[in-house]
């Protein structure tokens, strides 16, 4: 078969993709959520985040004012730190920040015992900002802020729980929906950094539009 292509500029591309999106939604969303859901959609091409994604009340708005207020956003890998807008998120003064590569969290972890992952949230812990976390890959690091949460060493003004696996995932999501603080979680096996990424460019493009 020969297949042929149109020419479409990478603009016209996203508008009729988001046009797709909502020709093909399984149920009107939430007007306040849509745009965070229909990106998500967007970025993995899967309609079941209009029922998985869970968002606690009125996080978009303690979202966009932590944004407003500087926040930095920590993941807990590199390709979500990659995917996340972060000229959009420095316009607020705030920055990206992963530490699973660095040398004190890896030496951390096996003085420990413990998981980078687990290592990168004690040290992010040490950041006197408000801080947002984009938790795409690991469940051990939602167990371990649930944790830090529950000790008073930490109050995030966002946790967007959205790791992909099938081990601890997706208790560790619910785990986080308990914690108190505002959320955006996948729940299920489903999520990854291109997720979490894609939910933090959403929050940013919401801003974008003030």
């Amino acid at each position: 078969m020969k297949w042929e292509f149109e020419q479409v500029t990478p603009a016209e591309i996203e508008k009729r993709s988001f046009e797709i999106i909502e020709s093909e939604l399984p149920h009107p969303l939430d007007p306040e959520l849509a745009p965070i859901i229909k990106r998500v959609i967007h970025t993995s091409a899967d309609f079941e985040y209009a029922d998985s994604l869970c968002f606690s009340p009125d996080v978009v708005n303690k979202a966009l004012d932590a944004i407003r207020r500087g926040a930095c956003i920590v993941t807990d890998t590199n390709m979500g730190k990659s995917g996340i807008n972060k000229k959009a998120l420095a316009r607020h003064g705030g920055e990206v920040f992963c530490f699973m590569a660095d040398e004190d969290v890896a030496r951390m972890a096996k003085e420990n015992g413990t998981t980078r992952a687990v290592a990168s949230m004690d040290k992010a812990c040490s950041i006197d900002r408000p801080l947002i976390f984009a938790i795409g890959n690991a469940p051990t690091a939602l167990i371990r802020l649930y944790e830090l949460i529950e000790s008073g060493k930490l109050k995030p003004e966002l946790i967007i729980g959205v790791p992909v696996g099938f081990v601890n995932v997706v208790p560790a999501k619910e785990l986080i929906m308990e914690a108190g603080v505002p959320y955006i979680v996948a729940r299920g096996r489903k999520g990854g950094s291109n997720v979490a990424a894609a939910i933090c460019n959403a929050l940013l493009y919401l801003l974008g539009r003030e």
